[in-house]
């Protein structure tokens, strides 16, 4: 909790000092269908990114029938969105279009949690997320404390965050279905421990544990996408790591750059 406190310290005096230095990224939460509790993640992401005072969040949670003007006011859009695998829960042709251009033409792109198990079969969704939850692919043991390791401490999003830093009480996921592995690039992985499954896993778990991404960046088009397997829920989502990486990660996703503040989370 002291880190937690000190990162929003941190941010709010960013906030503060950058509220006449630059206009706030335009952002737009996409959600309402999830199977996970959207209504109550929904205004914890969109709290955490304004907090920042480097953005401006709107939500909508009907995507369907949505075209390039929707998107258009924007420069980075954060998906928390399942489909449940229900046809009646498709965005349409017109919208899957408008948010693959969207990212593809230079824009951002945020992938959150159980987005990553959309659109089942919409094999370019797949290209855009670099990692999904797929029938086959994704379980998780029971919630628990972990720590994530930072891989890539010179990436923008993670630079000066530190070797790791502990999350609370999260989902660990694993075993996701991959693109191949030059198509995306992990910031920070977390070992999945085999032994907490107590034998009950219905897919694969060879040997003590893997390592088991939990950031990672695609490059789509001309575009930048941020995924984040972390924060299950609101109390999940109170972590400092997963606050620094989650607005860092949508920073950077906007604009190719971050300029939050870091502060090292061990």
């Amino acid at each position: 909790m002291f880190l937690r406190r000190v990162f929003l310290g941190l941010l709010a005096a960013a906030a503060a000092a950058g509220q006449q230095a630059a206009p706030r990224i335009q952002a737009l939460i996409i959600t309402g269908q999830n199977g996970h509790d959207w209504r109550a993640t929904t205004p914890v992401l969109r709290k955490l990114l304004e907090d920042t005072g480097r953005f401006e969040v709107r939500v909508t949670e009907e995507f369907r029938g949505a075209g390039p003007e929707t998107l258009a006011p924007y420069a980075v859009v954060i998906l928390n969105y399942y489909d449940s695998n229900r046809p009646e829960q498709r965005w349409g042709a017109r919208a899957d279009a408008a948010l693959l251009d969207f990212v593809r033409s230079g824009k951002g792109a945020v992938i959150y949690h159980f987005s990553a198990a959309a659109f089942n079969g919409w094999q370019e969704y797949e290209k855009l997320c670099g990692g999904n939850w797929r029938p086959e692919h994704g379980h998780h043991s029971a919630r628990h404390d972990f720590t994530v390791e930072i891989k890539d401490s010179a990436h923008p999003i993670t630079r000066g965050l530190g070797a790791s830093f502990a999350e609370p009480n999260d989902e660990l996921y694993a075993n996701l279905e991959w693109q191949p592995p030059e198509h995306y690039h992990v910031l920070a992985t977390a070992w999945d421990d085999h032994s907490l499954y107590h034998g009950q896993s219905k897919q694969p778990i060879p040997g003590a544990g893997l390592n088991q991404p939990m950031l990672w960046t695609v490059d789509y088009g001309q575009g930048r996408v941020f995924a984040t397997a972390l924060g299950h829920d609101p109390e999940a989502m109170k972590s400092a790591g997963f606050i620094a990486t989650f607005t860092r990660g949508t920073e950077w996703a906007a604009t190719g750059a971050v300029t939050l503040p870091a502060q090292a989370l061990r």
